[in-house]
C-alpha cells in the first residue's frame, strides 16, 4: 500500500546526559526536540502532545521493562513492579516547531504529531548514553539495551 498522498512529519531530537561512573546512574542534562508538523492548528495541544510523547519515550529508554520468569510469568504486571516516569524523572525540554513545511496533500497543510515525541526520544537517550560512555573512555561499548538502567550502564562500563 503506497498512496501518493502520504505525508510525514520530520524531526530531530538531541539529548545530553551525564553518567555517574560509580553507580552507572544516567542524568539527562539537556533534551531538545525539533519537529516539522506542517501548519499547526492548535499549538497548545501540539505542545502537550509532544511533551507527553517525550515523557513516554524517555521512560521507555530509561525505566520501563517487561520482565518474565523462566516459566513465562510476567513479573512486571502491576504499577508496583513496572517503572514508569514520574514528573521528577523527566527533564525540562526545549521544544521547537518553528520549521514549517506545509503538507501539499491536504487543504490545511497539516502533518501528524501524535507519536513524534515517543518515537524520537528513546534513540536520542540511548545514543547519548553511548556517546557519554565513549567520552568516558569506554569506547568498546557500541550497543546498550533499553532501559539504560544504572545496573546496565555500570555493567557496560565494567565489560572489556
Amino acid at each position: 500500500y503506497d498512496p501518493s498522498n502520504f505525508t510525514y512529519p520530520a524531526g530531530a531530537y538531541g539529548c545530553e546526559v551525564e553518567l555517574d561512573p560509580e553507580t552507572g546512574k544516567v542524568t539527562i542534562l539537556n533534551f531538545t526536540a525539533a519537529d516539522d508538523f506542517g501548519n499547526v492548528v492548535n499549538p497548545m495541544i501540539v505542545e502537550g502532545q509532544v511533551h507527553g510523547g517525550l515523557a513516554q519515550g524517555i521512560g521507555q529508554a530509561m525505566l520501563e521493562a517487561c520482565a518474565y520468569d523462566a516459566d513465562g510469568q510476567l513479573l512486571t504486571g502491576s504499577y508496583m513492579d513496572y517503572a514508569m516516569p514520574r514528573a521528577d524523572d523527566v527533564p525540562a525540554y526545549t521544544v521547537d516547531h518553528s520549521c514549517v513545511t506545509p503538507c501539499t496533500h491536504n487543504p490545511l497543510g497539516v502533518k501528524g504529531c501524535g507519536e513524534a515525541g515517543a518515537i524520537g526520544s528513546p534513540p536520542a537517550v540511548v545514543n547519548a548514553v553511548i556517546d557519554a560512555l565513549h567520552r568516558g573512555g569506554h569506547t568498546h561499548v557500541t550497543h546498550i539495551d533499553m532501559p539504560v538502567s544504572p545496573s546496565r550502564v555500570w555493567a557496560a562500563m565494567q565489560a572489556k
